[in-house]
């Protein structure tokens, strides 16, 4: 890939087998901001783990202090939680027509609750919700009684993230205009999040690699 006169005039700041503090990797990235638009700030982590193994899945979630930067709109899909839904301050609130309105592929939302009655009947877009990481699950608590609570805390900075199918894990912690400490208290928030749902059956050291940059930056290592 062919990368531009600023893109390489940052990376030849940054040492390349020097793994940086996290303090001293963000400001690497906020004071060497490479475009006019208020970026995003990725945190990357290779992991020990073997993908194909059920026992070793990352999947969880974890509410960033300072939010991502990105307003989430939140759908509700239930038959006995609607008013709760609402009020909570839900962008979109529907009972089975919502799987209809799936589809015919309008999925206008970021994040998918479901209460528990409705999980089987969400079985029928499974195939259309799965790849787009927008399907109900227990274990980030998006499928619930507790509508309100799940709603508010998406709204505050709630995050979901697993691994991918190499055993990798990618997560936008906020934007570049965060200022350092925020960035720092989101980063350490997202690491004790993955640290904590680690699979009995992974082995040696969990978290292999981690890296930090942000949407037109290049890569800082940063020590765990």
């Amino acid at each position: 890939m062919k990368r531009g006169k600023k893109y390489k005039s940052v990376s030849e700041k940054i040492e390349k087998d020097k793994v940086y503090p996290i303090e001293d990797a963000i400001k690497i990235i906020k004071e060497n901001k490479i475009s006019k638009f208020d970026e995003s700030v990725e945190v990357h982590l290779n992991t020990s783990i073997d993908p194909k193994k059920g026992d070793q899945q990352i999947r969880g979630s974890v509410v960033l202090p300072h939010g991502t930067g990105k307003a989430k709109k939140v759908a509700v899909i239930t038959g006995t939680k609607e008013k709760e839904a609402k009020e909570a301050k839900a962008d979109l609130v529907k009972g089975e027509d919502l799987i209809e309105d799936i589809k015919k592929g309008k999925i206008n939302f970021d994040v998918l609750v479901a209460t528990p009655e409705m999980m089987p009947k969400l079985a029928q877009v499974a195939r259309i919700l799965g790849p787009k990481g927008l399907m109900p699950n227990p274990k980030t608590d998006t499928v619930t009684e507790k509508v309100r609570e799940a709603v508010e805390m998406i709204k505050k900075g709630k995050a979901d993230f697993k691994n991918d199918n190499t055993g990798n894990v990618h997560q936008v912690i906020g934007k570049i205009s965060f200022t350092e400490e925020q960035l720092k208290e989101n980063f350490n928030s997202f690491i004790e999040a993955i640290e904590s749902v680690k699979g009995e059956g992974v082995k040696g050291k969990f978290i292999s690699k981690a890296v930090i940059c942000s949407t037109m930056s290049p890569a800082v290592k940063v020590k765990i």
